[in-house]
């Protein structure tokens, strides 16, 4: 049965991509952009559910961050794993059972009894959600022509932010009417049901299927890829690497501890779920717009004023009264999510095409760990100096990332002339 689901038929395309036909790219792109959905808004809904676990279970800032934490350090330790093992067994089948996991383990939340019970169970949500990024991400990579990829990979990155956006107002709205147990049941059966039409759709479309054997890499590829990783520009990839990481680490420090901030200003829960779907409704635009902005004015330029706004727009928004915060929240998602779009997008241009599973892989790897350090740090320094403190502390360090974009100037490809416009 499984096998039905793994082999290509006898006329799948050659070469890096499965396929090169509109259908199948529309199929892959469709697919992808639906499981980005689906967990992604599990992702982001942990931010609306955070505060009422806070209250229910009496739970500090340090016990929030770690909450946040287990969910990435479980996505950091199995995104290597699962884009080596598609390697093996091909996308398909492991981005359906993950997405089965999650699903799964997300309503199993209802029945957690407090702190120890939710961490558990967070790892396990994690861990199924380990699949997506990296999996999906090399669906799209292979799927597409090269001049295709990066519009497609920013439209499946896009459909992500949809998913928080959607997906967390739904959750706060049904969590505020009959409770965030009933959510939590609903939204994850739905999930753990819809992993069945994906693994149909892309068993059609001989999508995600085992990988063939690839063309015998020319001679320079061999020598400019980095132990086999197919890293074919180490030092434009490590530094595009620490500017996610530093990106990251803002994200998941910004989302887990503004609710508090916004409560501490008198935001009930309703409010604070409308302040993250704001977020998340500006991070869908932030997407497409910095995507276009950067083919417009350039990659790095597109870099240095995404982290700028950040920094400010945070900085404001911690410092002022409740209602002028609730109008920046729209801008603060543009800004934290405008920065993401052209670091994902910008990942196959160091990367050959027969290893961007696993690149992708270490990609979202060395993210989830900032991700997921960042809540526990700051949630610490919440604890010891406030939340006030913490929150401007995290706004400074997302400026570090500007030296290091000037750093990457001539690291692209020529496909990316508009770079140094």
């Amino acid at each position: 049965m499984l096998k039905k689901f793994q082999d290509p038929p006898a006329n799948a395309a050659k070469g890096d991509a499965d396929h090169a036909s509109p259908r199948h790219e529309r199929a892959a792109l469709a697919t992808t952009a639906s499981a980005h959905f689906l967990h992604d808004a599990i992702a982001d809904s942990l931010y609306v559910l955070l505060p009422l676990w806070a209250q229910a279970f009496g739970l500090n800032y340090t016990q929030v961050g770690s909450l946040k934490m287990a969910y990435s350090a479980a996505m950091a330790v199995f995104q290597m794993p699962a884009g080596l093992a598609a390697e093996r067994y091909g996308e398909r089948v492991l981005l359906v059972a993950g997405t089965m996991l999650t699903g799964a383990a997300f309503a199993s939340m209802a029945a957690s009894p407090g702190y120890i019970g939710l961490f558990c169970i967070i790892l396990v949500v994690g861990l199924g959600s380990a699949v997506q990024h990296p999996l999906a991400s090399s669906i799209i990579a292979r799927g597409y022509s090269p001049d295709r990829r990066r519009s497609a990979l920013g439209i499946y990155n896009f459909f992500g932010d949809v998913g928080k956006m959607v997906v967390s107002f739904g959750v706060a709205a049904v969590a505020g009417l009959v409770g965030w147990q009933v959510a939590v049941v609903g939204y994850g059966a739905l999930v753990a049901v819809a992993s069945l039409p994906l693994l149909v759709v892309l068993a059609h479309f001989a999508l995600g299927a085992k990988h063939a054997t690839s063309r015998t890499p020319s001679a320079a590829s061999v020598v400019t890829s980095s132990k086999d990783w197919g890293v074919t520009n180490a030092r434009g990839f490590t530094l595009l690497s620490s500017i996610h990481v530093i990106d990251s680490a803002s994200r998941t420090g910004t989302l887990t501890l503004l609710p508090f901030v916004l409560i501490g200003k008198g935001a009930s829960p309703s409010t604070v779920g409308v302040a993250l779907a704001c977020i998340f409704a500006g991070g869908a635009v932030g997407k497409l717009a910095c995507g276009l902005l950067a083919d417009r004015m350039g990659i790095l330029r597109t870099l240095i004023l995404t982290e700028v706004a950040t920094a400010g727009i945070l900085m404001a928004a911690v410092l002022a009264p409740l209602a002028p915060t609730m109008f920046l929240m729209p801008l603060l998602g543009i800004a934290l999510n405008g920065t993401s779009s052209v670091l994902y997008r910008s990942v196959t241009d160091f990367v050959r095409p027969d290893r961007q599973a696993r690149v992708f892989g270490l990609f979202y790897t060395l993210g989830s760990i900032a991700g997921g350090s960042a809540p526990l740090i700051f949630g610490l320094a919440s604890d010891a100096f406030g939340l006030t403190h913490a929150l401007l502390a995290l706004a400074a360090i997302v400026l570090v990332t500007i030296p290091l974009a000037i750093m990457m100037r001539g690291e692209f490809s020529s496909a990316d002339a508009p770079v140094e416009k």
